[in-house]
């Protein structure tokens, strides 16, 4: 705006060098989208997506999930379908969680080193559709313990060393698979370094670990477990390794050990109520680093859009960018593919 309108010729910005108003007005960058565009901080892209998969056994079946609105459990075809539909969309990365049969849970979960368990089956045939798109594996037990528990129980307590022979295990199964990247989710002491160790001699030397590092004894994964399965086994709480939601230090030391044993990508879990800690990890450790946009905080977001209570695509993009600017190099969310569709019509 001039000065000098209506015929004023005073100057007011003669006795005013304070870099303060009227000389500096903060609105003239945000005045049309192509000026907000030029000078944005942070961007949210299609590369910064990872869309996690449910699988379940069965031909052309698709379950609904009811705590996650918009989510299904798919057969093996159905998952192909949608990693070529996250493939057309440019989403780099798939994430796939196995619904296993009740009566393959076991408390030894010997299902989990099984080469043709469900899991595996559905990397492989992904694998056969000839997608150039990343596969991440999760490591951990819980979809085929019968109690619900990362790691295997002595008596009611979880057995550190002996987890960690499990994990291995299962580690070389899912790699021989087809898996692109292994994502150990147990937070066991020392599983990534045992893992590592393991690849290496197998002759795997790039494989690629995400380590969910920094992962949470969360009341936000409640939706998640009623997917995979494990919300009616599970004995107890996680709290002996999951990390306490109080803690922000430990997580710092949790990422060093990881690193230092190996991983190339660490993950923060959950997402938005801990964009603390991903600040933390990424600026501090300066190592790429995820965040999982867990199942509570999508079923809040859908509940509440359901109820004409929040504007779903407005809201869903602001959450995903958030993470951006905490530092997240991309983000594991069951809306990847809704936001991949908006950011490609906004291009």
């Amino acid at each position: 705006m001039s000065s000098k309108r209506n015929g004023d010729t005073s100057d007011p910005l003669a006795t005013r060098s304070d870099g303060s108003f009227p000389a500096v007005r903060m609105r003239r960058n945000r005045q049309a989208q192509w000026t907000r565009r030029l000078v944005a901080e942070n961007r949210l892209a299609t590369d910064d997506l990872i869309w996690p998969l449910f699988v379940i056994e069965g031909e052309n079946k698709r379950d609904a999930v009811p705590s996650m609105p918009g989510v299904d459990r798919l057969s093996i075809d159905l998952a192909v379908a949608a990693a070529h539909e996250a493939a057309d969309l440019g989403i780099p990365a798939i994430a796939l969680f196995p619904n296993t049969e009740a009566s393959l849970r076991r408390a030894d979960a010997a299902e989990a080193f099984n080469p043709d368990n469900l899991v595996c089956r559905a990397t492989r045939a992904v694998r056969e559709a000839g997608l150039d798109i990343g596969i991440i594996l999760d490591v951990a037990l819980d979809p085929y313990t019968s109690h619900g528990h990362d790691g295997l129980l002595i008596g009611d307590r979880i057995d550190n060393d002996a987890t960690l022979e499990a994990l291995v295990r299962q580690s070389l199964v899912q790699v021989e698979a087809g898996a692109s990247v292994l994502a150990p989710s147990d937070m066991m002491d020392g599983r990534i370094g045992e893992i590592r160790r393991a690849l290496e001699v197998a002759g795997y030397k790039d494989t690629l670990l995400m380590s969910y590092a920094a992962k949470y004894a969360s009341a936000f994964y409640g939706p998640f477990r009623d997917a995979v399965g494990s919300s009616s086994n599970l004995k107890g709480d996680k709290r002996t390794y999951q990390m306490d939601p109080a803690n922000t230090d430990e997580a710092i030391r949790e990422v060093t050990l990881d690193i230092a044993e190996g991983a190339d990508m660490v993950m923060v879990k959950p997402g938005l109520p801990y964009l603390d800690i991903v600040q933390r990890v990424s600026h501090e450790l300066r190592v790429p680093t995820f965040a999982y946009q867990v199942s509570g905080e999508y079923a809040m977001l859908m509940a509440s859009a359901e109820r004409g209570w929040l504007d779903k695509n407005r809201t869903m993009l602001e959450s995903l960018i958030a993470f951006k600017r905490a530092g997240a190099a991309g983000v594991l969310s069951y809306f990847a593919p809704e936001a991949a569709k908006l950011l490609r019509a906004e291009a």
